[in-house]
């Protein structure tokens, strides 16, 4: 298989940070309530988790630059001693040998600015960040891009169902999708890998869709509307971060909508990078509110492209053009 050293590298790197972020969580549960606004526990999970992934691609692929969420020039400033120090804590709980100082160097490798040719690998720590706080969904994400083009994605889910018909058979999935060599899961922390596939519903009617929790990240209004054309009478399925992308991956639900909050929203690379090539391999489509195909060459953001529409590929073009009509485009 293309990319097997690659996504070797990738698999481990999202599983221990997932694990990190996991345990930033545990320490979350067992604590006081959090204060209104105290966002420093995933704060602590996303330059951690950063570090993490960082680090074990630089030790294997020392001339792959990063395109990632953070840099470390905050957690350098005094006031910000007592943070800094949790975060070396966490990632010393899977790296234990890295010095303060590799851990931050490790975290301002992700400066890179990406672009259209050579490779590079872009990471969001923590996709989902108000989920994380909830104690909910979301996911660390990892892909590598060559020449402009997403050849492989990993996608850590510490919080998503083994089977989302039976949620309290077992938490915590990652998956993964290379060019050309099919999408497959497996629980963190097991052995056993299978082949994931989108669903085979053809008539919107009897699809489902599933949308942000967050407001913010996408026009829900819009989303009714475009439901209403398509006949879809189940109702949305919430849920936070890329996890939406493992959903239609894995067909737990038909279509994801990513419908654009307002007109100069520009969508990051490192939000969508490896949930596309995981659908895309599971036999999904992905393309813009326009019918475009995600851009991923145009350095950190996808500058060219609005919105986001996901779907198990059959319906795609009924979708796109509901989603057109409600948008007047």
């Amino acid at each position: 298989m293309a990319y097997e050293a690659e996504l070797s590298a990738a698999i481990d790197a999202v599983e221990k940070a997932s694990r990190l972020c996991e345990a930033v969580q545990r320490r979350l549960v067992a604590g006081s309530a959090l204060e209104k606004g105290d966002r420093s526990p995933v704060t602590v999970a996303d330059f951690g988790a950063q570090a993490v992934v960082s680090q074990l691609l630089a030790l294997e692929f020392p001339h792959d630059p990063l395109v990632g969420e953070e840099d470390a020039d905050a957690l350098r400033q005094d006031s910000n001693a007592e943070l800094r120090g949790k975060v070396i804590d966490g990632v010393h709980s899977i790296l234990p040998d890295l010095s303060g100082d590799e851990i931050l160097a490790a975290i301002d490798r992700g400066t890179y600015s990406g672009g259209a040719t050579g490779r590079h690998w872009t990471l969001d720590p923590i996709d989902g960040t108000k989920g994380f706080l909830r104690l909910d969904q979301y996911a660390v994400a990892l892909a590598l891009i060559e020449d402009g083009e997403v050849v492989l994605g990993v996608l850590g889910c510490p919080n998503l169902p083994h089977d989302a018909e039976r949620p309290d058979a077992g938490r915590g999935c990652l998956f993964w999708g290379v060019e050309g060599s099919g999408a497959r899961w497996r629980p963190i922390g097991g052995d056993t890998t299978a082949p994931i596939f989108v669903d085979e519903v053809t008539e919107p009617g009897r699809a489902r869709f599933c949308e942000s929790v967050e407001v913010a990240h996408s026009n829900q209004s819009h989303s009714a509307q475009v439901a209403a054309r398509l006949g879809i009478t189940r109702p949305p399925f919430r849920i936070d971060s890329q996890c939406k992308y493992a959903a239609v991956g894995r067909g737990d639900a038909s279509i994801y909508l990513r419908l654009p909050t307002r007109a100069d929203y520009v969508e990051k690379i490192w939000d969508h990078a490896a949930g596309f090539r995981v659908v895309t391999e599971a036999g999904g489509r992905v393309t813009d509110v326009t019918g475009a195909p995600l851009d991923f060459s145009l350095g950190r953001t996808l500058s060219s492209n609005k919105g986001v529409i996901v779907t198990n590929g059959p319906m795609h073009d009924r979708v796109l053009e509901a989603v057109q009509q409600v948008l007047g485009l």
